[in-house]
């Protein structure tokens, strides 16, 4: 159990550096299909549309694995959250406050991120 919830800390301590990487790959992405089709003579804004129509499925394809990071993070991420939630209203109910296997999410900001 332990080893559960150092894995999902790790990927939620992750998060913003695996979201910031698939958007930079997806834009990459979209700029190389444009640039390629450009070379080939389509103008540029038709080049930058196609790039942007193709390079949707092409990068859930290519960056599966990564994708797969993110959504990961984010679902520790809501998790997280959803326990603050229950425990603020539960404080605010004046209930007990419900158990967390002694796990303190310091690493939070005033944001909830």
């Amino acid at each position: 159990m332990n080893d559960t919830r150092q894995d999902q800390q790790g990927r939620a301590g992750h998060l913003a550096r695996d979201l910031t990487l698939y958007l930079v790959a997806r834009f990459a992405l979209v700029g190389v299909i444009a640039v390629v089709l450009v070379l080939l003579g389509v103008p540029l804004l038709v080049a930058l549309l196609v790039g942007l129509v193709t390079g949707l499925p092409v990068g859930m394809l290519l960056l599966r694995g990564l994708n797969a990071r993110v959504t990961a993070g984010l679902a520790v991420r809501n998790q997280r959250r959803a326990r603050q939630r229950a425990r603020l209203r539960a404080q605010l109910r004046g209930e007990d406050l419900p158990e967390d296997d002694g796990a303190i999410d310091t690493d939070t900001d005033a944001e909830g991120r």
